[in-house]
């Protein structure tokens, strides 16, 4: 791999979501292998070989009224993944309860320690909208309950639903880099009885659980909440995050139209993290 070329993409994205989670989707399908969130966007990296001078062409978010983004583009000899991380990549601490770090970090003092290595900065903890759902996570009473985690991302909350006590508990993510990532996550953190699957809510049918965890955006939330309320068991939970506080009526209503009654929402920077149950 030394002679390995790869040309790095700098994107400056504003506003930074979730224009940014819809830029590295979108870069993920067209070969892009790794990216690098940043304060001001998301740094992106292909091989030489898959790249060819129109392959932005089709990535339509460059192209959204709703979005300003920007980027530069260079040739690079050969990536330090581990250096690129350890460069952008702090450790967390919420609640003084749960830190999530990567293995080069000392060891915190905290309950919960969720030691993870990602390939791309989804679910590392620094999002608000997965810290709030670690928030969530941590006041709820998972002793032997089943959990699905919906767009895992890292896998970072699933691994600690486990640590709370959970029951078998699902991870599903259609990134196929996060799908790999989170397998590699639970083993690290010696989580068993976790299963991780790769694809979209066309998985549940047949499945069902006491607390679905979905962390994505509020278009795929609106689509699949039908989908998530087919799975849950009476009184079972949902927690829903990764859309803004402004959006926070349409997807309690949505909710409501489906037998869920809404607990309470936590918002930090102008995000949501909203829990329902079923009635």
């Amino acid at each position: 791999m030394s002679n390995t070329k790869y040309i790095g993409y700098y994107f400056k994205v504003s506003p930074l979501q979730p224009a940014t989670e819809i830029l590295i989707a979108e870069l993920g399908y067209v070969g892009f292998e790794s990216f690098v969130e940043t304060e001001n966007g998301v740094n992106a990296f292909i091989q030489s070989t898959e790249w060819d001078e129109n392959i932005l062409e089709g990535i339509y978010v460059l192209n959204s009224g709703e979005f300003d983004i920007q980027y530069t583009i260079e040739e690079i000899e050969q990536i330090n993944w581990n250096k690129e991380w350890e460069k952008n990549f702090n450790p967390i601490v919420v609640d003084d309860i749960c830190s999530v770090r990567a293995p080069f970090h000392e060891k915190p003092n905290t309950k919960y320690d969720i030691i993870i290595e990602p390939k791309m900065s989804f679910g590392t903890g620094h999002h608000e909208t997965t810290h709030m759902m670690i928030q969530h996570i941590l006041k709820t009473d998972l002793n032997d309950k089943t959990v699905l985690d919906m767009g895992c991302g890292t896998g970072v909350l699933a691994i600690l639903a486990k640590m709370r006590g959970a029951g078998p508990t699902d991870a599903i993510d259609i990134d196929n880099w996060c799908y790999l990532n989170t397998i590699e996550n639970v083993e690290r953190n010696n989580c068993d009885d976790i299963t991780v699957y790769e694809g979209d809510a066309s998985l549940l049918p047949g499945k069902s659980y006491d607390v679905i965890i979905a962390n994505i955006n509020r278009n795929i939330l609106l689509n699949d909440i039908q989908q998530y309320v087919k799975c849950l068991n009476p009184n079972g939970k949902l927690f829903l995050s990764g859309f803004y506080k402004e959006d926070l009526n349409i997807v309690t209503e949505e909710c409501k139209k489906n037998h869920l009654g809404f607990i309470e929402n936590i918002d930090r920077n102008n995000w949501i993290a909203a829990s329902y149950e079923l009635k």
